[in-house]
């Protein structure tokens, strides 16, 4: 979102950053779609999403290959269990030599299953959504700084969203930068296991008069 000097939003700004409709890549906003300019910004997908339809199919209708998907998403995150808080490189080892293969195995598997249900079914559906997902989930095996999935990022998002429209009132572009500053450092302490109340009531404290 583009934010103008009164602090209100500049849809100009946002544009000005934007590609033409007929690139055919961007998102779509209430004002129609939008466009990246850079063809340097990629998609990478969150599997928590791809793994949710498949629950949802599951506890409606007991499917064995919807489990079976769940299961085999499943070990993918025990892999991530294994590299969390590690450095980006070893992430990036650790996910080569175990996550990779179940990676492959689960994308292979999935376009396997396709022939064997009705072509209309949730299931169905399930599976080819999460199929086109697989190329922009892949990059998260050889990036160390990327996540299997977006829940941190969501999670961090949801007292932003729940608070929006008390940033009507924020006064400024400065007071916008303000309230960011603020919410990257609250998260980046949450982040790293620090108490937020008590590094700030510390930082504060070590600040100059």
């Amino acid at each position: 979102m583009g934010i103008d000097e009164e602090g209100g939003t500049d849809w100009h700004a946002l544009k000005a950053i934007l590609k033409p409709p007929s690139s055919g890549q961007g998102v779509r906003s209430k004002r129609g779609p939008v466009h990246f300019r850079s063809a340097d910004i990629r998609e990478v997908a969150c599997i928590a999403h791809v793994r949710r339809k498949f629950g949802d199919i599951h506890r409606a209708q007991g499917s064995a290959i919807a489990d079976e998907a769940i299961r085999r998403i499943a070990q993918l995150y025990t892999v991530e269990k294994e590299a969390r808080r590690s450095p980006p490189d070893r992430r990036i080892e650790i996910r080569q030599a175990k996550a990779k293969p179940d990676f492959d195995d689960l994308e292979i598997w999935l376009h396997a299953q396709l022939p064997r249900i009705s072509g209309k079914s949730p299931l169905a559906t399930a599976i080819r959504d999460a199929l086109t997902r697989m190329a922009r989930l892949r990059p998260y095996l050889d990036h160390g700084i990327l996540e299997l999935d977006s829940n941190t990022a969501e999670r961090a998002m949801r007292s932003v969203a729940i608070v929006r429209k008390s940033y009507l009132f924020v006064g400024s572009q400065i007071g916008c930068r303000a309230a960011a500053i603020a919410y990257t450092l609250i998260e980046t302490a949450r982040l790293t296991g620090i108490d937020p109340l008590v590094w700030l009531a510390d930082t504060l404290t070590r600040i100059p008069d």
